[in-house]
């Protein structure tokens, strides 16, 4: 994981084209053509995802209880696609966020969509935790969505076990960036498509082709507002993650 480096985002001259858009990336006319995913699937993908059917054993009677199994999942993604309420929805302690105030400074840098009445912006990163069971306690971190900070996510993602990218499926590009880190870094992920108003911009098909996203990597749509919504979602984080360990340990 430290050998891992983060997203090589190019900085954006104030006015210009977001520096982590398909644009920026690919060299794109921005508002010219249908939506165009990444440059493919990496070269060798795991076998598709099947969640686990296994079963957890209860605790023997009269034992101790064991504190439980700590895990630090990732809650990543686009600048302004709902990181901060994902981790702010299911935390059972007050989250500790890192908001700050958009300024004038940045327009044309931080764009977080027509549709977005965001006035603050995540500076450093977020944190709750969410107990599973009396065995096992999520550890959350989210990321800050701003290319300028794109340095801060080795330190964030070292000791992790799988992260949730958070998509707004009306700006796709906007994910490109973190898909592209997890899969270099080797770690576990499920993409989440944050239903905005309830509806997605594009069926869930069409942005696994848009993402050019394996069948081994979960897609799924959640609401960032809702707590069991958001449940749901990192619970398949989870089983992600350990499907993973389960297999490297056969290995």
């Amino acid at each position: 994981m430290d050998s891992v480096r983060s997203p090589e985002w190019p900085v954006a001259p104030l006015g210009g084209v977001a520096a982590n858009s398909a644009a920026a990336r690919y060299g794109m006319s921005p508002g010219t053509g249908p939506i165009v995913g990444r440059a493919g699937p990496p070269p060798t993908a795991p076998p598709p995802y099947r969640p686990s059917s296994g079963t957890g054993s209860a605790p023997s009677a009269g034992k101790p209880s064991a504190p439980p199994i700590p895990v630090k999942i990732l809650v990543a993604g686009g600048f302004g696609v709902g990181k901060t309420t994902t981790v702010g929805a299911i935390s059972e302690i007050a989250p500790l966020t890192t908001e700050a105030e958009m300024t004038s400074a940045g327009i044309g840098v931080d764009d977080p969509g027509a549709r977005s009445t965001k006035t603050t912006t995540t500076v450093a990163m977020d944190f709750g935790c969410v107990t599973i069971d009396r065995s096992l306690k999520l550890y959350l971190f989210g990321t800050p969505g701003q290319t300028r900070f794109g340095f801060m996510w080795d330190d964030l993602a070292r000791g992790a076990l799988g992260a949730l990218v958070v998509v707004d499926s009306a700006r796709l590009d906007d994910c490109y960036p973190a898909i592209d880190f997890f899969e270099r870094a080797g770690l576990p992920f499920v993409v989440g498509v944050n239903a905005f108003d309830g509806r997605l911009a594009l069926e869930l098909g069409e942005i696994r082709w848009a993402l050019a996203i394996g069948d081994h990597v979960p897609l799924v749509q959640f609401d960032a507002r809702d707590r069991l919504s958001v449940r749901d979602a990192l619970l398949v984080v989870l089983d992600r993650a350990l499907d993973r360990a389960t297999r490297d340990r056969r290995a």
